[in-house]
């Protein structure tokens, strides 16, 4: 593995922070979150389109820059520092599972809309019992025309905004993921609200007409779960990075008894040990998403990658609202952000608890 970035991937994350920081600003955010409506910052997602930061990872005969995986982990990763309000952590894994298992009907239709943000992807994985089942309670069944999907998915990252779903379902032969119109018939949206306003929706499938992508035996759904926990554990990064220099530079202009309180052995420590496990989700995340886009295999890898991030954004979160004080949890600052976001994360498509048996079993296997 080099553990070098390339120029071009260098360039597209400083193009992505100029961005994001231009436009995520704490102001504007608490302007979205008060809103009534999802945490979506629509006026940022069409700045990274029209930047071509949403098309790295699609082909160019589609529209995209032709790049890969490492590509889009960097831009989750500048997304994550701020804390910027879009999904592109599940429509760049849905468009990368698209390109590689989808028809070449299925990538005409979605790919170009999806990398111009004129079409807005995400994946319906999560169900009541689990962030990420192994045999998903939406079932699969074929019909004179097609397949049908039955069943409620949960907290799906931006469903009710999302132009196109991509379900895990239960088949004959295993698991599939299922393309689904989200107006379509048979379909029901709820809305969902997570505790830092993140956007989500409780999905209910009645026979809804669906599409295959890829094969049913269980490999694309596989390929899919990697992808979504490895773009999460990459924007998670991001969050951990933010968080931990937000603190830094609290701890070094806030005194207390004459003196900064970052130079308290007991701040400076936990600093010292944020600073170390970012490190770790980083070196496991670059290791992840490298496997992956080589075509390796990765799924413990992976596995690591989110063991870390789940570990990492939780030690890191209290962290930050501890030596910040009553600050961290004062709703016109950051901090409280950072807070909820690296919570969010930690259990996003399993914790450190799903994670380690994951490992466990790949060892045992």
């Amino acid at each position: 593995m080099d553990f070098l970035f390339t120029p071009e991937q260098d360039e597209a994350a400083d193009l992505a922070a100029r961005i994001i920081g231009d436009l995520a600003t704490n102001e504007r955010l608490k302007t979205i979150e008060r809103g009534d409506g999802d945490r979506f910052d629509a006026e940022l997602w069409q700045e990274l389109a029209s930047a071509g930061l949403l098309s790295l990872a699609v082909p160019e005969e589609y529209g995209g820059a032709g790049l890969g995986l490492v590509e889009l982990a960097r831009i989750l990763v500048e997304i994550g520092r701020k804390v910027a309000a879009v999904p592109l952590a599940v429509h760049g894994a849905a468009a990368v599972l698209i390109a590689d298992a989808g028809t070449e009907a299925q990538r005409k239709a979605w790919l170009p809309a999806a990398a111009s943000g004129e079409k807005l992807l995400t994946a319906a994985v999560a169900e009541e019992r689990s962030h990420l089942p192994a045999l998903p309670t939406v079932a699969a069944s074929e019909t004179g025309a097609g397949w049908s999907l039955s069943g409620t998915k949960t907290l799906v990252r931006a469903g009710l905004r999302a132009d196109a779903l991509l379900v895990t379902a239960t088949t004959p032969d295993g698991v599939g993921v299922f393309l689904v119109d989200p107006t379509e018939r048979g379909v029901d949206r709820a809305a969902q609200r997570t505790s830092d306003a993140d956007q989500a929706a409780l999905i209910t499938f009645v026979a809804a007409p669906a599409e295959l992508v890829g094969s049913a035996d269980g490999s694309t759904a596989a390929h899919l779960a990697d992808l979504l926990v490895a773009c999460a554990a990459a924007e998670q990064l991001g969050v951990t990075e933010g968080a931990l220099a937000l603190t830094a530079a609290y701890a070094k202009t806030r005194e207390q008894f004459g003196r900064p309180i970052g130079t308290f052995q007991a701040v400076s420590q936990r600093l010292a040990d944020g600073f170390i496990d970012v490190l770790s989700q980083r070196l496991t995340l670059w290791q992840a998403v490298w496997r992956l886009q080589e075509g390796l295999e990765a799924r413990t890898e992976v596995a690591v990658a989110k063991l870390w991030a789940a570990d990492s954004g939780h030690r890191i979160a209290h962290t930050t609202v501890h030596v910040h004080g009553g600050v961290g949890i004062d709703l016109d600052g950051d901090a409280h952000r950072y807070f909820t976001a690296a919570k969010r994360f930690e259990f996003l498509f399993g914790g450190a608890n799903d994670q380690s048996l994951a490992i466990g079993r790949s060892f045992a296997g």
